[in-house]
């Protein structure tokens, strides 16, 4: 994949060079440094003032003058800004000695000065806001982003902001809820090296498809899609990602299976909402990050799936953006907030629009009308549509949920839902 360059900093470089380089050849052809020439050729042994090769002196100066500025602004650190522009010095000067064991005068001079100037000037961009933007970026998001994403901020010309926004965005939560199983059945080693190649797969590819990973620990990780950038479809690229690790780690799971005898149990929660983004920490340990509700109310989906025995599941905010690029089910209607009486649907996402077969589609149908049933509290009929879909599919878990739902409730018997799920 190619990656832009950081066209902020090529202009950036071309102008800092360009104007080192007119005023140190302004000066070259001005004749300022035939004095310093003529004592540098009376201190190396030479009686008669030489005429140095012009094309040779500004053959150099725009070579140190570009070379030089490019390094200065595009390196982070000042020792090693500083380091290259001394050891560009310290060539130059060495230079005039070897060249004169071979009876070649060099007048240093003009290459000097350019790279004084190119470094100053370069320095002096380097200290302004868009000078630092590249390592502002670095600081806070690190390889957090794809390449593609870091070169995308930094050449936009939006200003960085990270003392805090709201904005809509979509966060994908994906848990291991087997881990406690993993330790006890693995060497420490083992189990380390398992839920790593876990972490790694899924975090690689959900940022490489444009997310930000942030936030990834010995259980599980949470990955934003319009963030840092905003992206109007950020809910439907964060839906067909999820449906797409499903599958990789399905197949990192039968790797596992194969080297480790166990698997894992993972489950993805999809939510989209206003969250506030902002640069979170101190100088010790910061970094860019989302908070609010939604990004609580994913983890909470997230842990839901165990519940119902479904996979991914994902809100009706998500389900607003996507709709028009997704296929679902549904599966609960729950109170989000409890201190207001309004039920939100919740969803359990299948496929990309348009790709399920005939008979997945009618499964969908007969589970939606069997929901239909359900919350009609036509208890038989409910029943009878959900044991229909376990005909054809009998490790449907989010039909043997209901099932065993309503038994328990014709049994007068306490039911699981929504909020026994805990993230």
């Amino acid at each position: 994949m190619l990656i832009p360059a950081p066209l902020r900093y090529v202009k950036a470089t071309v102008i800092c060079g360009a104007l080192a380089a007119l005023l140190a050849a302004g000066l070259l052809f001005l004749g300022a440094f035939h004095g310093l020439d003529a004592r540098l050729a009376t201190f190396l042994g030479r009686p008669v003032p030489p005429s140095g090769d012009k094309g040779l002196q500004c053959f150099l100066i725009l070579l140190f003058s570009f070379g030089v500025a490019w390094t200065t602004i595009d390196i982070g650190r000042l020792a090693m800004k500083g380091g290259i522009a001394f050891a560009a010095l310290a060539e130059t000067v060495s230079s005039v000695w070897v060249l004169n064991l071979y009876g070649v005068f060099f007048s240093p001079f003009a290459s000097l000065v350019a790279i004084v100037l190119s470094f100053g000037i370069g320095l002096s961009y380097a200290q302004t806001s868009a000078g630092r933007r590249k390592r502002t970026l670095h600081q806070l998001l690190g390889d957090r982003v794809s390449p593609r994403t870091f070169h995308a901020l930094l050449n936009s010309d939006e200003p960085l902001r990270f003392d805090g926004e709201f904005r809509e965005a979509t966060v994908v939560c994906c848990e291991l809820f087997n881990h406690d199983e993993l330790v006890a059945a693995l060497r420490i080693p083992d189990y380390v090296a398992m839920t790593n190649a876990f972490l790694r797969n899924a975090a690689d590819f959900l940022v490489e498809r444009g997310g930000y990973l942030d936030e990834c620990d010995g259980e599980s990780l949470r990955v934003v899609f319009g963030a840092p950038m905003a992206d109007a479809n950020h809910a439907a690229r964060a839906c067909e990602c999820a449906l797409e690790l499903a599958e990789r780690l399905d197949d990192v799971n039968l790797e596992c299976r194969t080297v480790w005898g166990h698997r894992f149990d993972f489950r993805i929660g999809l939510n989209s909402g206003e969250m506030v983004m902002a640069a979170y920490g101190s100088n010790r340990l910061g970094a860019f990050s989302v908070a609010g509700e939604p990004v609580e109310f994913t983890r909470r989906l997230c842990a839901a799936n165990t519940i119902y025995g479904s996979r991914i599941l994902i809100s009706a905010g998500a389900f607003a953006f996507a709709e028009q690029a997704v296929e679902v089910r549904p599966m609960e209607l729950i109170q989000r907030f409890r201190d207001e009486p309004d039920r939100e649907e919740v969803y359990e996402l299948l496929a990309r629009r348009g790709t399920l077969s005939p008979t997945e589609s009618e499964r969908r149908d007969v589970f939606w009308k069997a929901i239909v049933f359900y919350r009609e509290r036509r208890w038989d009929e409910a029943l009878a549509a959900f044991r229909a879909c376990l005909t054809e599919h009998p490790h449907d878990g989010p039909a043997q949920f209901y099932v065993r739902r309503i038994e328990q409730i014709q049994a007068g018997l306490p039911a699981l839902d929504f909020n026994t799920a805990k993230p």
